[in-house]
C-alpha cells in the first residue's frame, strides 16, 4: 500500500481505531532525518510481506493537534497503532529499527 498523508485530526482519529495495524511518520519538511528514512519507509509500504499493515504519514508543522496527541517530541517518529491504541514508537531515522517496527506491526 503507497503511503497516506494524513490531513485532519478526524482522519487520524478514524485510521488508528480502523482495526488495522497502522504505522505513521510523524516528520516535517525542514527535517534532514526525515528526508533520508523516507525512501526507506515508503520501500517498506511497498513490500508484500507487510501487505496487512498501513502506511501513513503525518507533517507535524501541517497538523499540529495530532502531534500533540501523541506526543511527538522529536523527528522522525514512527508510530505503531492498533485498535485506537498506541502499541510502540521509534525515534530518529534507525533503518533497521524501523523495519523491527514494521515487522512487529505485521505479526499483529
Amino acid at each position: 500500500m503507497p503511503v497516506k498523508a494524513i490531513t485532519s485530526f478526524e482522519e487520524f482519529q478514524k485510521i488508528i481505531n480502523s482495526g488495522k495495524p497502522v504505522v505513521i511518520d510523524f516528520w516535517a519538511t525542514w527535517c534532514g532525518p526525515c528526508r533520508v528514512i523516507s525512501p526507506i519507509f515508503e520501500k517498506f509500504s511497498a513490500l508484500e510481506q507487510y501487505a496487512g499493515v498501513e502506511f501513513y504519514k503525518v507533517d507535524v508543522d501541517e497538523q499540529p493537534e495530532i502531534a500533540q496527541e501523541v506526543a511527538v517530541r522529536a523527528m522522525p517518529t514512527f508510530t505503531l497503532f492498533k485498535d485506537g491504541a498506541k502499541i510502540k514508537d521509534l525515534v530518529g531515522a534507525d533503518p533497521r529499527g524501523l523495519e523491527a517496527l514494521v515487522t512487529s506491526a505485521a505479526a499483529l
